[in-house]
């Protein structure tokens, strides 16, 4: 799935900005965000009438408007279990209701976090699944079969991270993984081997990006074109 793109990584080490960039290459094509337009509509945008679509996860419609909005507050109640198992459904619902309809008729999919973000923050979570159990689930276990044709992963110290989180107005989910412990955590998985062996080469290019002061918004933005067109050509 060549045409399918997916950017992961860590909270504020620049996944918008990588899919800013993508959204720039494709400048000239009927291009829809989902993810507005799942906020305005509660549903799936009409595949036909467009060339290049954003996505997400967690959605906004669904099992994933109630991640976003009850499971993964300050304050949650809802156990890792109930966590892990909404994520892959969310994620399971997308794929087979959109994504990979859009990518059979031909579309471009550029989508922010996938399966990968539960097999990273929620083994690290207390209590939580293992890797085994995390791969096991469902939709966790259908997207993987079902993988991008471009990983994209976006690291950068766990300190950059947490400046970066602390100058936003508003924290995007006030999500109970904004911690900067559990930041180094992450950043560890992110640049495991194991996550680069879960796909097979022959599919999956996978690619980490750094985005450490000096880089720029717009030196990272150049850097995920480069990326991008590399691997399309």
């Amino acid at each position: 799935m060549k045409r399918f793109v997916v950017v992961e990584g860590m909270d504020g080490a620049g996944k918008g900005t990588a899919i800013a960039a993508l959204r720039e290459w494709a400048k000239g094509k009927m291009v829809c965000d989902a993810r507005e337009y799942w906020k305005t509509h509660g549903k799936h945008p009409p595949i036909g009438e467009y060339d290049v679509f954003l996505t997400a996860e967690p959605t906004y419609i669904g099992e994933g408007k109630r991640l976003r909005e009850e499971l993964i507050q300050h304050g949650t109640t809802a156990s890792p279990f109930e966590i892990a198992q909404a994520f892959s459904e969310d994620r399971k619902a997308l794929y087979k209701k959109f994504v990979l309809p859009a990518l059979k008729e031909g579309k471009y999919v550029f989508q922010e976090r996938s399966v990968v973000s539960s097999l990273v923050y929620q083994v690290l979570m207390e209590n939580g699944y293992t890797l085994h159990h995390l791969m096991q689930l469902p939709g966790n276990r259908f997207c993987l079969e079902h993988p991008p044709g471009l990983l994209i992963i976006m690291t950068c110290d766990p300190e950059v991270v947490m400046e970066r989180l602390n100058k936003r107005a508003t924290k995007q989910d006030n999500a109970i993984f904004e911690q900067l412990e559990f930041q180094r955590r992450v950043r560890l998985a992110y640049l495991s081997e194991w996550l680069k062996e879960l796909f097979p080469e022959a599919k999956t290019v996978v690619v980490h990006v750094d985005t450490n002061p000096p880089m720029t918004v717009e030196g990272t933005k150049n850097e995920i074109k480069k990326i991008w067109n590399k691997h399309y050509q």
